[in-house]
């Protein structure tokens, strides 16, 4: 990256963005944010129900040839462009803005939702000293606690639950205050405190759940192979959708840290280890989950399959169950329900990151104005929707369509524009190769621009088949039109809408970073880009160009010259 002094831009503001102190501190924030909710209460049970232990396989190949590969793309854009998800796709290109603010909406949906369930959880903690729940977990959850209207009857109202909605309170102003402190002395700092506690939680859990009665059976079901599963495509769609949705890639979040980290840092060698550390977490969690699910199997005479489940029925109906029967009950609820707090609370302020990053470099605000402009709107709009008789089932389809056609949907777009339409990955795989220790080449840009869009694409084409022909769980029609389909549409409007709205004078968009650095310039076409190559070597916030000069002869000339240099980014 360029660090030549700004040309004739002396006096130019910095952004005043944030930072993270080290690699250390990025570290244990990414792994916060990947380690989320889906770790503990989705892959066991899809693990589980595609192949067992020969699901390992497809699950590794995944992680190998999408995850980590898509994480490597998030970290390269983020770490150039020194900006937020919009920005820095804007400084790539201007045609690529709007996939910065769509990933901007899919946060913004899964943030006002995602708060419910780190409510709930906080309540099933304080539940579990006492059983509160009593000898049927599932109906004091669907009834006594959330007094949920049947999916078949889902509508929207306002009739809202107390019980659910002042925790809800709480963790809104706990992510806000986190956030207010700002990106070492809140997310680094909080990361660094919480991720460690979860771990020696959880294995702490895992080591009381081994000890359980019919653990071992609970194991047996999970590890055994089917390696007839290894010939069904849908375990391999399962394997990489899993891979995507737990690694936190394609929705801001890791582009938006990886801005914060500093110039010389360990791109690539960061994301090995932030992949294998979620990996190894998702395997500690199935351990845990299902030799737990092997005691509650013995102690009600049921078959594994009856009782193993994923979700929401998991955490918040057979935990409780496990709980009332296992002779230690009160400390597997607090370990499990505190493992949830904590990895939810700090995937939660990674998500809210990603909207409090766009509105400073969009706006050009401090710390604490952006952080209120974005967190008490969002607080308004959560605790007005989700802690209501209708607010599960709310949650249930838009989390299922944000996730299976928004980020799915982004995903595939960014793929394949950045590298069919703009030919961006040359570039990008220089930089990530800068300063990192595992030096990427053709075979990363193969995995980003051939295999993720093939996955990406069988698995959204998939999903949207299966949804149009069944619909989704039960619900009214018109209820799944408006809040799924409906709110993924609105999310591509928005992100139009958003981007249509200029830049102003206050904005980090013309802005040296936050070294007081030039920013590297965008990635032009020859042909496409002709008009624009005089307003970025006259920018004076940009690094230099080597511009041809634009009749034939120089054109043909120029074309013998590589692509991407730390001067030159044609294509």
């Amino acid at each position: 990256m360029s660090t030549v002094s700004p040309k004739g831009a002396e006096g130019s503001r910095k952004a005043n963005r944030g930072a993270f102190s080290g690699r250390n501190a990025f570290i244990f924030a990414a792994i916060g944010s990947a380690v989320g909710l889906g770790n503990i209460w989705r892959f066991p049970y899809v693990a589980y129900s595609n192949g067992g232990g020969s699901f390992i396989l497809p699950y590794i190949i995944a992680l190998v040839t999408a995850g980590i590969p898509l994480l490597f793309l998030d970290y390269a854009i983020g770490h150039r462009y020194r900006g937020s998800a919009p920005l820095s796709f804007r400084r790539l290109h201007r045609m690529t803005e709007p996939l910065g603010w769509w990933q901007v909406m899919i946060c913004f949906i899964i943030g006002i939702y995602y708060a419910l369930i780190l409510a709930w959880a906080i309540r099933y903690f304080l539940f579990s000293f006492t059983k509160e729940w009593g000898d049927d977990p599932a109906t004091f959850f669907t009834e006594t606690f959330t007094h949920s209207v049947p999916a078949e009857e889902a509508t929207f109202g306002l009739d809202f639950v107390p019980g659910v909605a002042i925790p809800l309170i709480l963790v809104w102003v706990g992510v806000i205050g986190v956030l207010i402190m700002g990106v070492q002395k809140g997310i680094a700092r909080f990361s660094g405190i919480f991720m460690p506690i979860l771990v020696v939680m959880f294995v702490i859990l895992v080591i009381v759940a081994l000890t359980l009665p019919g653990s071992g059976a609970g194991l047996d079901a999970l590890f055994t192979p089917d390696w007839g599963a290894l010939t069904d495509s849908s375990v391999w769609v399962a394997a990489y959708g899993q891979i995507f949705f737990s690694l936190s890639v394609a929705f801001g979040i890791m582009l938006t840290y990886s801005s914060y980290l500093k110039k010389d840092e360990d791109l690539t060698g960061s994301g090995l280890l932030v992949g294998f550390s979620n990996s190894s977490f998702e395997i500690l969690a199935g351990i845990g989950v299902f030799a737990a699910l092997g005691f509650m199997a013995q102690s009600t005479g049921q078959p594994i399959d009856e009782v193993a489940g994923g979700g929401i029925g998991l955490a918040f109906i057979a935990f409780p169950t496990i709980i009332n029967q296992a002779p230690v009950g009160a400390l597997i609820g607090v370990l499990f329900f505190g493992s949830l707090v904590f990895a939810g609370f700090t995937s939660m302020i990674s998500i809210i990151e990603v909207i409090i990053a766009a509105i400073q470099d969009k706006l050009g605000l401090n710390r604490v104005p952006a952080t209120l402009v974005v967190g008490v709107p969002m607080a308004v709009v959560s605790l007005l929707l989700f802690p209501t008789t209708t607010g599960m089932n709310l949650l249930d389809i838009t989390d299922a369509f944000v996730n299976n056609f928004g980020i799915v949907a982004v995903a595939l777009v960014a793929t394949v524009t950045l590298s069919a339409g703009f030919g961006a990955l040359p570039t990008l795989r220089n930089h990530l190769n800068r300063s990192s220790s595992f030096k990427v080449g053709r075979i990363w840009q193969m995995f980003v621009g051939g295999v993720a869009p093939i996955v990406l694409g069988y698995i959204l084409i998939n999903e949207i088949q299966r949804t149009v022909a069944e619909g989704y769980g039960g619900m009214p029609g018109w209820f799944v039109n408006v809040f799924g389909w409906g709110m993924v549409i609105a999310l591509v409007v928005m992100a139009f809408l958003l981007t249509s709205i200029p830049w102003g004078e206050r904005s980090n968009v013309h802005v040296l970073d936050s070294d007081g650095d030039l920013i590297p310039p965008p990635i032009l076409d020859r042909l496409v880009d002709q008009g624009r190559f005089g307003q970025v070597k006259a920018d004076p916030t940009i690094a230099g160009y080597i511009l041809p000069d634009l009749d034939e002869r120089a054109v043909a000339a120029s074309s013998s010259t590589p692509a991407s240099t730390d001067k030159e980014e044609l294509r």
